[in-house]
């Protein structure tokens, strides 16, 4: 008898095993499928414990155990619907108590599609709390943290646990998102976590110390967990769970103390910030913080004393802060300083008509408006068809806090007028008025932007409207409502992939010339994004020494109602101009016909990339239908490509630097802008990894950042540069730079030459006035090239000498070499003829199996690059 008879009679519905084979049947045939569903509800029919007969069949079978839709999935869905219709099924007493121990012992190996369905059809959330509160312990003890948590997520056993406990693990594993749903139900749990990572941020805690006992996790990865990236996720986490950040006064000091940098650096380093702006802002961010003021008076004291002194006495703090005499000396300081800023701000005034983009509209053409009856001659001249409207908007700086911005002023412009919107105004008068006048504003600003027949011009617009709705409730959905809309931030990425560098005439070039003065290099490095824009097209950049304004703060000043008209305004001088000529800007004429035409932006889904921005296969993001198919770059050898790694990517810097790149990398501590500092400074590629890249790919040229694969190994990512970049790597690459400090200089020493500097150190410590004087020890010229040693390549034609200082060999140019470093017996290995010295650090090495290891590594590169040969001989 075939099994399609045995499943028809009855009697197979009695063992859950033999259930179990005809079900496996029906599920591998695609044609018998129908018969599924009836099959499984007469066989539980047939079963004298449904339940237990549910479990034998899971406990029997390991199909259940993958992802996605399996049959253990689909049998227990039917089942669930099948208790349904019969209520009298569902055990109870004892017999519940061992169906519940049996399915605890799968829930911690099922997939999430198969937790909710289990825990339901064994109730439980009936069970003893201490029992599954064991179970979740045994977990835990096991290192299954991940699935501990996700249990104790789905059985409510939050508040009988230790939060610390439990959320650690996650944290160094970067499960980040099981911890939020971890705390996410329960408001005292949210506090209480957000406080232990405050506590990880007090000044001299040590999170090493916090992440050492649980250095043995899979996953582990404690780079990621510093205290930069700690107060980010204390940030998130505020913002999510709308904690008070009060709650977090260690997280939220450090933030203050980098604004406080920041704007340092945004006023006397970087000179974009008027002194006006400056002081509001820095007022604000210390308050009453002793700490900060201090701190904020230690960084003057470097720069400009009689500010620091000032600053001092402002905040009454004691003079034992300033050096002596500074606060005598204070009055005839501030006489000169302000007569400095004066002559300075006159000049600036003078230089800024010349160098910056200037309204071409007069002022009785800007209108400020704050109340309603104002808005109305806005309104009429705005909402006209075929109206083209430039659209921006201003707030007050938060420099990271908790918190999305709220719109102080929105400003439109149309042809010869500009319109400002004293947006919070506006909004607090029309909640007086009465719920009819409440809804006027909203309604205007919306029908704007779902009028087709209106052109709304902005840069960067998600950005813009998502403060929008912040401000504004009723403007939640306005994203989904939007027609005719051009975000010219699309534009212009296309026109700097296809343009390098313009000149004021509007003409192309392909970079910075030599013949640009310093101040000219100077300008174009500070500028960026809608500034940029207006500098390539109308042939001078923005003024954006306002843009740090305190946008909130009444009455606007004179100067920052002029930078809010001309952001609004250059939009549409960019819009005509490029509309006009756009071949001459290295645009297609399809490219503006299609803005044109569309005048409409899709939202994003939120926490999901657009099919047309996906990843590409290297790692590196693409703008959908705009990104098209470059040629490959002229091949280059590693020691003519530069780069500087984000501080994710260490391991890739360290395979590069082994393979001859000058490499670069940044600290655990240090921001992501440092990158493009170093890049700009020093004309390196830089190299990172998800979010970052979006913010750094503006600040250098065109093809000057990378975003590799983060989910990938070191090695991985750097054929994945290798390959992006061309890069030719020859067997005499290898290990042509210093692995400590990245030197491409050494020193080639014999095996005999360097047994008697080692000998000698050793000799020398033991007696320690005996000082030798300086003698050449080393008179080797390391050839250009030179494959018998380990790619070192020391690029210098003269021989170097050694002296010995007391216990140490010292290079001519001061270099200690690290002798002592060499361990016992190296010396003695026949193999072994000659030494290499870093000229710079005084790091030795010698040809190992270290070498062997990353010629084989990277076999394919070096065949690629006609060294094959070499490569099998040595690996």
């Amino acid at each position: 008898m075939n099994q399609d008879s045995d499943s028809s009679d009855q009697p197979t519905g009695q063992d859950p095993l033999l259930l179990l084979k005809t079900l496996q049947l029906l599920w591998t045939k695609q044609e018998q499928r129908k018969q599924l569903k009836e099959e499984v509800r007469r066989g539980f029919a047939g079963l004298e414990d449904p339940l237990a007969g549910l479990l034998a069949m899971l406990e029997n079978s390991s199909d259940w155990k993958g992802k996605g839709h399996s049959l253990g999935y689909y049998i227990t869905t039917e089942l669930q619907l099948w208790i349904k219709e019969h209520p009298a099924v569902p055990q109870s007493g004892i017999q519940l108590k061992k169906l519940q121990a049996r399915v605890l012992r799968i829930l911690s190996q099922c997939p999430a599609n198969l937790l909710d369905p289990l825990i339901s059809i064994y109730q439980l959330h009936t069970a003893d709390r201490n029992y599954l509160l064991e179970h979740v312990s045994h977990l835990y003890l096991k290192g299954d943290y991940k699935e501990a948590a996700i249990l104790s997520i789905k059985l409510k056993l939050q508040p009988d646990q230790d939060v610390e406990k439990m959320c650690i693990p996650l944290l160094l594993q970067d499960k980040v998102n099981v911890v939020e749903d971890y705390v996410g139900e329960y408001p005292e749990l949210q506090s209480k976590l957000l406080q232990i990572l405050d506590s990880w941020c007090e000044p001299g805690v040590n999170i090493r110390d916090i992440t050492r006992p649980y250095q043995g996790l899979s996953r582990y990865k404690p780079e990621k967990f510093n205290h930069r990236t700690l107060s980010k996720l204390v940030f998130r986490l505020l913002d999510r769970f709308h904690v008070d950040p009060a709650l977090c006064p260690n997280v939220v000091n450090q933030r203050h103390l980098r604004t406080l940098n920041y704007l340092f650096y945004k006023r006397f380093v970087e000179k974009t910030m008027t002194e006006e702006n400056w002081a509001d802002h820095v007022q604000s961010t210390a308050g009453d913080s002793r700490c900060l003021q201090g701190h904020l008076v230690q960084l003057l004291l470097r720069h400009c004393p009689g500010r620091a002194a000032r600053w001092a006495r402002h905040w009454g703090l004691p003079m034992d802060v300033l050096p002596p005499g500074l606060a005598e000396e204070l009055p005839e300081l501030h006489t000169q300083q302000r007569v400095e800023e004066a002559t300075k701000a006159d000049n600036y005034e003078d230089s800024k008509k010349k160098d910056c983009y200037q309204l071409p509209i007069s002022r009785e053409n800007i209108h400020f408006l704050q109340t309603w009856e104002e808005t109305l001659q806005c309104w009429e001249k705005v909402l006209q068809p075929g109206q083209v409207v430039g659209v921006d908007m201003e707030w007050k700086p938060s420099f990271g806090m908790v918190g999305k911005p709220r719109v102080a002023l929105l400003q439109m412009a149309v042809k010869d007028e500009v319109f400002l919107l004293d947006l919070p105004r506006l909004l607090e008068q029309a909640e007086l008025e009465g719920e009819k006048e409440k809804e006027k504003l909203p309604q205007f600003i919306q029908m704007l932007y779902s009028d087709a027949a209106i052109t709304k011009l902005g840069y960067g617009m998600s950005g813009d409207l998502s403060s929008l709705a912040a401000t504004c409730s009723a403007l939640k959905d306005i994203e989904k409502q939007l027609h005719g809309v051009v975000d010219l931030l699309t534009v212009d990425k296309q026109l700097q992939k296809g343009c390098g560098e313009w000149r004021k005439d509007g003409r192309k070039v392909d970079g910075l010339s030599p013949e640009h003065s310093h101040e000219e290099r100077g300008v174009r490095q500070r500028e960026k994004g809608l500034s940029l824009l207006v500098h390539h097209v109308l042939g001078k950049p923005l003024d954006k020494t306002e843009q740090l304004s305190n946008w909130e703060k009444r009455p606007l000043r004179e100067e920052q109602i002029l930078y809010a008209a001309s952001d609004a305004y250059c939009l549409l001088e960019i819009y005509e101009r490029l509309c006009r000529d756009p071949e001459s800007f290295g645009l297609s004429s399809d490219l503006m016909e299609s803005l044109v035409g569309k005048r409409s932006i899709k939202p994003r889904a939120k926490k999901q990339l657009n099919k047309q921005e996906a990843l590409s296969p290297s790692g590196q993001q693409c703008q959908g239908s705009q990104m098209e198919t470059s040629r490959a770059p002229a091949p280059v050898s590693p020691r003519e490509f530069s780069v500087v790694c984000d501080n994710m990517l260490q391991g890739l810097g360290r395979y590069l630097r082994c393979l001859g790149v000058d490499v670069r990398m940044l600290d655990n501590e240090d921001d992501h802008r440092k990158a493009a500092e170093i890049a700009r400074q020093e004309g390196r590629v830089i190299l990172t990894s998800g979010l970052p890249y979006q913010t750094l790919q503006s600040q250098v040229g065109e093809g000057r950042c990378f975003s590799v694969n983060c989910s990938e190994k070191a090695k991985e990512q750097a054929l994945q540069v290798l390959k992006h970049f061309n890069v030719q790597v020859s067997l005499s690459d290898i290990f042509s730079r210093c692995q400590v400090c990245n030197c491409d200089k050494y020193l080639k020493v014999p095996r005999e030459r360097m047994r008697q500097l080692v000998e000698g150190s050793r000799q020398a410590s033991q007696e320690p006035t005996a000082v030798c004087p300086g003698s050449q020890l080393c008179d080797v010229t390391v050839p250009a090239r030179d494959t018998a040693q380990p790619g070192c390549t020391a690029h210098r034609e003269q021989p170097e000498e050694l002296e010995r200082r007391g216990a140490d060999a010292v290079l001519e140019g001061g270099t200690v070499l690290q002798v002592d470093a060499i361990p016992p017996g190296v010396l003695d290995r026949a193999e072994l003829t000659d030494f290499y010295c870093c000229s710079c650090c005084g790091k030795v090495f010698w040809e190992g199996s270290h070498f062997g290891r990353v010629v084989a590594q990277f076999q394919d590169v070096l065949l690629a690059s006609g060294d094959a040969q070499s490569v099998y001989e040595l690996s």
